[in-house]
This record gives C-alpha cells, sequence and structure tokens, in this order.
C-alpha cells in the first residue's frame, strides 16, 4: 500500500476548501490549515473537520509535518510560504499565478528543483474535457496541421467589485495572471508546450473599486457591492494592474511544420454578444469550442465543410473526476496527479513551476506594454 500523503493547506477562502476537498477525494490526508485571522481559520477548519487551525505558517510547517503543502491564497502572498515550505523539503501544489514577479517565481523553480521535491502549477483548465478531446483531434491529425488559435473572451465584471487582491498587481491581482495563464495552458496542452514568440497590450479599463469591509471568499465578493456607489462616505481603492489583454503568441507544435499563431482576446469589464470561445484551425478543419475556458460543447469543422457537434468519448468521460464545478474538477484531476507522483506511480506530465515561472516572466514582458512602433512621422 502507498502511503498516504499528509496535506497542509493554506488559505481557508474558496481555493482553500476547494483544494482541501480535492486532496481528501484522491485519499490525501488534509492535517492542517493556515489563515491570516485566527477566528475564521478556526471556523473553517472546524466546519471542514481539519484537525489543525493556525495563523503561523512556519510553525505549521513544524508541527503538522506534511509531505505536501498546497497554496490556495492570491499570487502575491505566494512567495515565502513556499519558499519555507520547499526549505522544509515538501512538495507542492500552487494554484495561479505562481508569484507576483518573474525574478520570484524563477527563485522558487530552482530552489525546488535544487532540493528535490515535486510541484504542480495549478493553471488546470487544460483538463477541461472538451479541451482534451480537443488535443487528441490535433493529435490524430483531424484538422490537418494546426496553423492558428483564437481565444476570446468578455466576462462584463461589475466595477463596483469591492477592492481587494484582484487589483493589485503586487498581490497577484490582473486579468494576466488570473486568466491568462489558464487559456495559455489551455493552448499549449492543445497545440505543443514550446512558446517562441509573445507580443502585447494591457489596459487598466477599473481606475478604482470601493473600499468594503468584510470580504473573505473570493466567489461571493459580488454580495459585497455597495447599495449606493454614490455614497460620498466610501473609500475608495487604486488599480494598477489590467483588466482587458491583447496577446500574440507564436507556438511550436510537434503537429504543424511551422510555428502556430496564437490570439488571446479577453475584456474583463466588456460585454460579450456572442459565445466566448476557442477555436483551433488547421489546414483540413477546424475545432471550435463554446466558453472561455472551453466548457463546451466541441464542433468539427471538417469534410462535410459544415460545423458538428462532436460528443465527448466516453474514456474521458470516465477519467473525469465526478465533482461539480470546473475549477473544483480540474484542481482534483490536478491533485491526483501530484498525489500519485509523489506516491510512485507513473502519470503523465503535467504542469509545475518550470511553467508557472515561465508564465510569470511572459506576463512581466505583456505587462512592459513596450511594442508600439511610432509611426506618427510616416508621410
Amino acid at each position: 500500500m502507498a502511503k498516504t500523503v499528509k496535506v497542509l493547506v493554506m488559505g481557508t477562502g474558496f481555493a482553500g476548501q476547494g483544494h482541501t476537498d480535492a486532496f481528501r477525494a484522491v485519499g490525501a490526508e488534509v492535517v492542517g490549515m493556515v489563515g491570516r485571522t485566527p477566528e475564521v481559520v478556526r471556523e473553517v477548519a472546524e466546519k471542514m473537520g481539519i484537525p489543525y487551525a493556525g495563523t503561523d505558517w512556519q510553525k505549521a510547517l513544524n508541527e503538522c509535518q506534511p509531505d505536501l503543502v498546497s497554496i490556495a491564497t492570491p499570487g502575491g502572498a505566494h512567495y515565502e510560504p513556499i519558499k519555507q515550505a520547499i526549505e522544509h523539503g515538501c512538495h507542492v501544489f500552487c494554484d495561479k499565478p505562481l508569484t507576483d514577479t518573474g525574478d520570484s517565481a524563477i527563485e522558487l523553480y530552482k530552489l525546488a528543483e535544487a532540493k528535490g521535491v515535486k510541484t504542480a502549477f495549478a493553471a488546470s483548465f487544460r483538463y477541461m474535457p472538451d479541451i482534451m478531446h480537443a488535443k487528441r483531434l490535433v493529435a490524430e491529425g483531424v484538422i490537418g496541421e494546426p496553423v492558428e488559435v483564437e481565444c476570446i473572451s468578455h466576462f462584463n465584471l461589475e466595477r463596483e467589485i469591492p477592492f481587494g487582491w484582484s487589483h493589485r498587481a503586487e498581490q497577484g491581482g490582473g486579468r494576466l495572471n488570473n486568466n491568462f495563464t489558464h487559456k495559455l495552458s489551455i493552448v499549449t496542452s492543445v497545440i505543443g508546450e514550446k512558446i517562441t514568440d509573445i507580443i502585447g497590450e494591457v489596459r487598466d479599463d477599473m481606475g478604482k473599486a470601493p473600499i468594503v469591509e468584510g470580504v473573505r471568499n473570493f466567489k461571493t465578493r459580488r454580495d459585497f457591492i455597495p447599495k449606493d456607489i454614490n455614497d460620498p462616505n466610501l473609500k475608495w481603492g487604486e488599480s494598477n494592474v489590467e483588466w482587458t489583454y491583447t496577446v500574440l503568441a507564436k507556438l511550436e507544435s510537434p503537429h504543424a511544420s511551422k510555428p502556430v499563431s496564437v490570439l488571446f482576446k479577453h475584456g474583463g469589464l466588456n460585454p460579450r454578444f456572442h459565445e466566448d470561445h476557442i477555436v483551433f484551425y488547421g489546414t483540413k478543419g477546424a475545432i471550435y469550442i463554446k466558453g472561455h475556458y472551453g466548457s463546451g460543447p466541441l464542433y468539427l469543422w471538417g469534410q462535410g465543410q459544415e460545423w458538428q457537434q462532436l460528443p465527448l468519448p466516453q474514456d474521458i468521460v470516465d477519467d473525469m473526476p465526478k465533482v461539480e464545478g470546473d475549477t473544483e474538477r480540474n484542481w482534483q484531476y490536478l491533485a491526483r496527479e501530484l498525489v500519485k507522483d509523489i506516491q510512485g506511480e507513473q502519470v503523465p506530465p503535467y504542469q509545475t513551476f518550470k511553467e508557472g515561472s515561465q508564465y510569470q516572466q511572459l506576463i512581466d514582458l505583456i505587462r512592459k506594454n513596450n511594442n508600439w512602433t511610432d509611426v506618427t512621422h510616416l508621410q
């Protein structure tokens, strides 16, 4: 029998509770939870039946002696806890983004490599069932050689959502950290992991947001939107991060003789007219998947010169964790792969801190926003 993996979770909100459920579902033992606020972490730990609750991460590492830590806080709070966990010899499961800068992400990747611990980077929407179906179809040559990918999404987020970590770059906020990471992971899983070129433009359409006390769970932040946004007593926080981005990339693909071009277009505050979607175009056909993260259904344009909806293959259905919610299911899928790997089982490659650090470096480059050519001098 393989040894049961002991997990210490950092974070008490939606992600912390989701990670707890994911690791329990794959047979790991959650031995403790750490959060910022004593009464909150005690309440969540008691509700979830977690035996240890605390606010001191280093103390928890020493007292719980976990095999694996699960980092479920905003990206700006990742660096020190991950560094301490690696020094303690723990494997690490980390939600995206890995950190808030490329340099700190590289440092963590190198520390983990040197220590010999396993890492998992949870830009995990590559495990959406229809995305995995698309990966199979492309590998089988159903659309010929892939030539182009298009990822379009508009979220129409409320400008009145209370000010928090998502509004600040140094806290891991921004649409690149929290949307682009998933999109890039999806595309590389289908087309190929080697990114050769990138260029991008970002825009902060938000400016400011109301400061509201008591917001602790990212999923319920809309419940705290002020009733009167014009209340003169409201305090405001300044956004310093992008809410809209446009990125172009080139990827090498084992299925194509030429680089594949990719468009990532996301408007966090803009309304959509038709469905968000992901499309993979090839020399002989195309694959269209509805939804910003490929929730489906999937349509194939092939020899019949018309779009045909394809059902999910049964083996993909059977391999999916049986849990409600795309985010929760994808966490559980990756948690399963990591736990199996720690226990010595053979598993397919999954994203690690190598990809997490690469993504953060790419985000730094895109945010520099210095790719424009001044054409005002042209006649």
